[in-house]
């Protein structure tokens, strides 16, 4: 099988941070390298030509960091392009109004290419987690349909379950004990004390919920969860989350028909 959901998540936030890290920089150098390279051609080149480059700069770092290291370039890029390129040279002024309008450019197109920049992000995440939760429900399917141990099956729901409703902790009980908790239903909404629960904005209430095991209708044990505290989850990866809890009593619902079966062929 693949690698653990939890350690596959763990290296892509590492990598993802230290992207991060590298961008920002780039977003406070790059453009301070530009404006030093066009310096001597300062008085040929027109600005408006050095604006286009500038804002070329804020494009590439807003694609390729987040929001913040967006504003750090159209911050970095406007202050070195005044400083360097518009009169009076080297000093923070500017003396003309078509640098002025220039440089309010350049803050302006960099903060529009920077939200576009973040919307593409968000719908690129979106597609991104679209096809984790078929890999995941696709692997335990797989798992199910070759008679794979259920304890393989039911520890593979759990991970799963912890990765799309990012949870801290996942439980299973196959007898379950005690009082009922906000519960995940079928089409994904959570029901606590009888009432509609605002997931999408509160996140799953705690300190503990679940999610049945049901197979035809039949109750074969919960998934209890431990969730991230105000931490919001949506009704996808609630969907997802009630499906996995399926397929996993689906193996469950197999294994107690092959000790049935076997039981009775001894009996016989």
């Amino acid at each position: 099988m693949s690698t653990p959901p939890r350690l596959r998540d763990a290296v892509r936030r590492e990598l993802h941070e230290r992207r991060l890290v590298v961008v920002g920089a780039a977003a406070l150098v790059v453009p301070y390298g530009f404006a030093l390279v066009l310096v001597p051609f300062r008085g040929t080149f027109a600005n408006t030509a050095a604006a286009l480059t500038f804002v070329a700069v804020i494009t590439s770092i807003a694609i390729l960091g987040n929001r913040v290291s967006g504003v750090l370039a159209i911050a970095s890029s406007a202050i070195w392009f005044d400083f360097y390129l518009t009169r009076p040279y080297d000093l923070l002024t500017i003396s003309h109004r078509p640098d002025l309008e220039t440089t309010i450019c350049i803050v302006v197109v960099g903060l529009c290419v920077n939200e576009l920049a973040a919307a593409n992000r968000r719908s690129h995440q979106r597609a991104s987690q679209g096809s984790d939760y078929v890999r995941i429900l696709h692997e335990a399917a797989v798992m199910v349909s070759q008679d794979f141990a259920v304890e393989q099956v039911m520890e593979f729901a759990r991970q799963g379950l912890r990765e799309v409703l990012l949870l801290r902790d996942c439980t299973f009980e196959p007898v379950p004990s005690g009082l009922p908790y906000a519960r995940i239903i079928a089409n994904g909404t959570v029901v606590h004390v009888g009432l509609q629960w605002p997931t999408k904005e509160l996140g799953i209430p705690g300190p503990q919920a679940e999610v049945l095991a049901q197979w035809r209708g039949e109750t074969l044990g919960r998934f209890v969860l431990t969730p991230s505290p105000g931490r919001p989850v949506s009704i996808d990866r609630r969907v997802v989350a009630v499906s996995l809890a399926t397929l996993a009593a689906g193996a469950l619902a197999s294994e107690q028909r092959s000790v049935n079966h076997s039981s009775s062929s001894d009996d016989t």
